[in-house]
């Protein structure tokens, strides 16, 4: 019988509610307190969002649906376990669990699509140090950005937004897929961070048989660096000013609903929209879609089946 398989499920973390923001955002700054004025922003965007945190819950069903749905082939059985970075139980906390539970072999997933040595290689390295002494041994998905099965999810997703607007609309439309801004310096560093975006965003299109469409970062951090660009509020502006009736968003970084789709997307880039006269729809989010599911648990099964090739 195959080596059971204790799957690291890892996310970015998120406040247990309004009370923990603070906690949270010290987190993210590495132990520094944000300044009042900082603080209080982030308070507000949560408020607009109606103090909402659905990411744990969402993250919680997804590692469940993809745990059953990967025990209901013939492959090896999983069990997932979920570590975030920023909130408990952090990535850590998981590996310790893993290890009390007698789990030997570890796989790591981190619920995001695109590869950055400064963000899932982040999740990577705090696995590494968590197991580094007692285990268990790990190898590590680090990007599936190509994978068909997840573009041919998002290919469905865009055609169900664009189902969505009037035939004028799609007409002129112009589709975005985006993506978590980062400092702008590790395109310099050769990161595959940028070029995965766009190949993410031209397997999409091709697809779809898409002739208009582009790739934007949303979320930039608030700190003095460069980030990466365009924004989208930015390439929104730019498509109305083009005469373009409508921008259709794929958020095909993220794959739940948060801060970052919520408020970022369904309320600034929106707003943007709504001034510039142009009209903003978005694609669903995939949160436990059970496609979603079924095209990450191939990415899963993917992975396991090449290391034990060698």
């Amino acid at each position: 019988m195959a080596e059971p398989i204790g799957l690291l499920v890892m996310h970015y973390g998120t406040p247990s509610g309004p009370d923990d923001v603070e906690r949270y955002y010290t987190d993210i700054r590495g132990g520094r307190r944000p300044s009042p004025e900082a603080l209080e922003d982030l308070r507000r965007r949560y408020a607009a969002i109606g103090n909402t945190f659905p990411l744990a819950r969402i993250t919680q069903q997804q590692a469940e649906a993809l745990e059953n749905e990967l025990n209901a082939g013939d492959g090896p059985r999983v069990h997932a376990y979920i570590g975030a970075k920023h909130s408990p139980p952090f990535v850590a906390d998981a590996v310790a669990e893993m290890r009390r539970d007698g789990v030997s072999r570890g796989v790591g997933l981190v619920l995001a699509p695109h590869y950055s040595r400064m963000s899932i290689g982040g999740y990577i390295d705090r696995a590494r140090r968590a197991a580094e002494a007692e285990g268990p041994r790990f190898t590590f998905i680090q990007s599936w950005h190509d994978h068909p099965a997840f573009l041919d999810v998002l290919a469905e997703r865009v055609r169900q937004a664009r189902e969505r607007l009037t035939e004028d609309e799609r007409r002129s439309d112009l589709v975005l897929l985006t993506a978590h801004s980062l400092p702008a310096r590790i395109a310099d560093e050769g990161d595959p961070y940028p070029g995965q975006l766009r190949a993410t965003a031209e397997a999409v299109a091709g697809r779809l048989g898409l002739e208009r469409f582009g790739t934007a970062w949303q979320s930039a951090g608030r700190t003095p660096e460069p980030w990466l660009g365009p924004p989208l509020e930015e390439v929104v502006e730019k498509a109305a000013a083009d005469g373009h009736a409508a921008v259709v968003v794929c958020p095909c970084g993220f794959t739940a609903d948060h801060l970052e789709i919520l408020y970022d997307i369904d309320i600034e880039a929106r707003g943007v929209a709504g001034r510039a006269g142009i009209r903003l729809e978005r694609t669903e989010s995939m949160n436990a879609d059970p496609a979603f599911i079924r095209a990450l648990a191939e990415v899963v099964r993917d992975h396991v089946g090449a290391t034990e090739r060698g």
